[in-house]
């Protein structure tokens, strides 16, 4: 280490923090007192409290956009039930566990084994039948009578990753038991995900369903303020910070997650700029950064089919501004060639493009070509200074070099368009 790097990082430590405790901006923090919830603590208390006889309670399914308090509610909620039942001596297990996490649940295999190991079994992380990881969950359940309350966050991640059936094969697991009990609880950001479900897996998981709405700009000020009096110190938030906070996160869905983040970031900001107060520019700037790096994270958080039709529409786009699907479509299925993976229909491959569209991924508009019909035309909505990041997830997630890729684009003759004698585009 150089004198200058430890001459700085001496400075820092002698240095005043506008914080004075960081942590309860962060995501994963559950205060104590959940504000703006009210109604919906009472709907899941009513819910799981047979669970303190014995009973095994309905499974509930919860959906609400990213940022409306489902998570935290249901820990604040489920942390109030432990304790009672602790203190009642009552054989009540909690088990939660986000679908979000990669090498946790992005197959039914690694999912079930991290089940199985958080009752006590030891499961190798590869290598046995996945019955037999099953068995090994099941056995580990049934060793003692007890309710169990499984928390599935981001649900509706597992299903694109890994399909339903394991949704229905945990949603029966009763029938498999003869001392223990399991309630599920599903949590979802996607509003019509259980609409994706089979007939028979939506029967099983949504006994009972609540929806959180988005919280409204009133109420984010009010969620910030009360976590900001305890995470800054005082006099460290210029006047309109919070107010400005809580309006960007209203102009979206109401999300209290990207408001108290805006909030940390901000913060971060002003102190490595070595001012005392955050600002409202600070403000300004955090949001600039989020979008970046949120617009990462979307694209490192998605399944290989993802990642492999945004290798072909890189490829593509790196020799000509605007394809079209079906170009997208052939360079896709060379990419799954040259990777292991099963194409999936054009027409799949087109509902991936919309999704990449909403993301905000790729820009994407219908044009007329007239006879041949209408087509989805396509161009990157990725900023030039964020491309050797994207590029970067996907090699790795896709397990290839910039040679796949650039030998892909190389293919490729862009120069004229002959559409097919067909509609490609509804």
């Amino acid at each position: 280490m150089t004198e200058e790097t430890a001459k700085f990082f001496r400075q820092y430590l002698q240095s005043e923090s506008v914080f004075s405790d960081k942590k309860i901006l962060q995501s994963n923090y559950v205060p104590e007192e959940i504000t703006h919830r009210d109604e919906q603590i009472r709907e899941i208390s009513r819910m799981l409290a047979p669970a303190l006889r014995l009973e095994r309670p309905s499974n509930l399914f919860i959906y609400g956009k990213t940022g409306s308090g489902k998570t935290v509610t249901v820990k604040h909620t489920l942390a109030s039930m432990a304790a009672v039942a602790k203190e009642q001596d009552i054989p009540l297990k909690v088990c939660y566990l986000n679908c979000k996490l990669k090498k946790v649940a992005d197959t039914e295999y690694r999912l079930i084994a991290e089940l199985a190991r958080k009752f006590g079994k030891a499961v190798p992380t590869t290598g046995l039948p996945t019955d037999e990881v099953y068995n090994a969950f099941f056995r580990a359940l049934d060793e003692e009578r007890q309710i169990v309350v499984l928390v599935l966050d981001e649900i509706d991640q597992l299903v694109k990753k890994v399909g339903d059936e394991i949704i229905y094969n945990l949603t029966r697991v009763n029938s498999d038991l003869a001392h223990a009990q399991v309630a599920l609880i599903g949590i979802s950001n996607d509003l019509i995900f259980s609409n994706t479900l089979d007939p028979r897996v939506k029967s099983s998981l949504s006994e009972e369903e609540l929806i959180f709405p988005p919280y409204n700009a009133v109420q984010l000020q009010h969620i910030l303020r009360s976590r900001a009096s305890r995470a800054f110190k005082e006099s460290s938030l210029e006047e309109g910070v919070l107010a400005k906070c809580a309006a960007y996160a209203a102009r979206e869905h109401g999300d209290a997650r990207r408001a108290l983040e805006l909030l940390r970031v901000a913060g971060e900001i002003a102190e490595r700029s070595g001012s005392m107060r955050v600002e409202v520019t600070h403000i300004d700037e955090a949001e600039e950064k989020i979008e970046r790096d949120r617009l990462l994270d979307v694209i490192k958080t998605q399944p290989k089919q993802f990642h492999a039709a945004l290798a072909a529409v890189l490829a593509l786009c790196a020799r000509k501004k605007h394809v079209f699907t079906g170009d997208v479509y052939e360079k896709y299925k060379a990419v799954c060639h040259s990777t292991g993976q099963r194409p999936l229909t054009q027409r799949r491959i087109s509902d991936i493009l919309a999704e990449m569209d909403m993301l905000g991924v790729i820009n994407a508009k219908v044009v007329s070509k007239g006879r041949f019909g209408r087509m989805r035309e396509i161009a990157l909505g990725i900023p030039s200074s964020l491309l050797p990041q994207a590029r970067e997830i996907i090699r790795m997630e896709l397990g290839i070099s910039d040679t796949v890729l650039q030998e892909a684009a190389a293919q490729e003759t862009l120069e004229t368009f002959e559409p097919p004698l067909q509609v490609v585009e509804e």
